[in-house]
């Protein structure tokens, strides 16, 4: 009996901190991040970057973003050597984003987070180029065909425009430096 009863103490208590009872309430997600502007403090891989802002889901002085649609080659996976044109790809973004000003679009109706927790945006330039989309068009990363979202159709096209042209990592790819959900799925020229 006491252990319902001490069960039904703990979920309200979650419930009222949920509600920000004991602390100051921690926005959603869209409401804090799409649209909003934040400087690039560091770029992790060509495909994740860590913003200005704190982030309360991760309990970290800044947040970490993980680009929607876009894979780009390792650099940073534990256990993992550095990919074919991974550092490229990183240097890529880098060169584009590192101590800039970007704009973080979310994608609407999906869930923002990654299992790990990482915004998953769009980042627009200070230009108004989307990275995500200057990624695969430049050929420093691949159109990510593993999660759904509403510019899958456009990244795919970018992305056989890029292999036919020989863009980045298409110039000189092989089989067994593709990701592995591409590898027995692309031709390669």
């Amino acid at each position: 009996m006491w252990a319902v009863s001490l069960a039904l103490i703990v979920a309200a208590l979650v419930a009222l901190d949920r509600a920000g009872w004991f602390g100051q309430l921690v926005p959603p997600d869209r409401e804090r991040y799409d649209g909003q502007i934040f400087r690039v403090l560091r770029v992790i891989d060509g495909d994740t970057l860590d913003l200005d802002a704190p982030d309360a889901v991760r309990n970290e002085s800044h947040t970490r973003v993980r680009l929607w649609g876009v894979d780009t080659p390792e650099t940073k996976k534990p256990h993992t050597p550095s990919q074919h044109f991974g550092p490229e790809a990183t240097d890529f973004t880098r060169r584009l984003t590192l101590d800039q000003d970007v704009r973080i679009e979310l994608e609407p109706d999906k869930w923002p987070r990654d299992k790990y927790d990482r915004l998953l945006a769009f980042v627009y330039l200070p230009d108004g180029r989307m990275l995500n989309r200057e990624l695969i068009s430049q050929g420093y990363g691949y159109a990510d065909p593993r999660f759904d979202h509403h510019l899958r159709g456009e990244f795919r096209g970018l992305q056989i425009e890029a292999k036919a042209a020989r863009r980045g990592l298409w110039k000189d790819v092989s089989k067994t430096d593709l990701p592995y959900y591409y590898r027995d799925k692309l031709k390669l020229p």
